[in-house]
């Protein structure tokens, strides 16, 4: 192989951009005895890729049995069946409580001396109008604009 191709593809495999023949070019030129003095450097890295290709593992690995995932399984279903009945029973001992409490006379907003409701609808009526006025009044300031607006620009 020529060195200038050689030398063209390791630079290319260093940014990423090589294809897989172009790999096995190159790790054929550095498992020869023929490589550059300049690249004795790289022929470590490309002689280890090929020695890991050989070795293999000889590691038993245990795997679990069958039985265990049985019993995984039953323990779960039961914790799932405990987390259910936890939540139905939260749900009807939480609704349960407000029906339980009778309302106080006072928060339905009823009077029962006839002085108090009047003074009362008519303190909120007095409310109503006063914020009734504040909206009639920007009304006739949007009014008086749109006059002068038509007066600026005739339209």
């Amino acid at each position: 192989m020529e060195l200038d191709k050689i030398e063209n593809i390791l630079e290319k495999y260093f940014q990423g951009e090589t294809t897989i023949a172009e790999e096995d070019q190159l790790k054929e030129y550095f498992s020869s005895s023929n490589v550059a003095q300049h690249l004795e450097q790289y022929k470590p890295m490309f002689g280890y890729f090929s020695q890991v290709k050989q070795q293999k593992s000889m590691q038993e690995i245990p795997l679990p049995k069958s039985r265990d995932k049985k019993r995984n399984v039953a323990w779960l279903s039961i914790a799932a069946s405990i987390v259910v009945l936890l939540g139905i029973g939260t749900y009807f001992f939480a609704s349960e409580k407000p029906a339980a409490q009778p309302v106080a006379q006072s928060e339905l907003g009823t009077y029962d001396n006839p002085e108090e409701a009047l003074a009362a609808t008519q303190k909120a009526l007095a409310l109503l109008s006063n914020n009734v006025n504040v909206g009639i009044e920007s009304v006739q300031y949007i009014q008086e604009y749109e006059q002068s607006k038509n007066k600026i620009f005739k339209q």
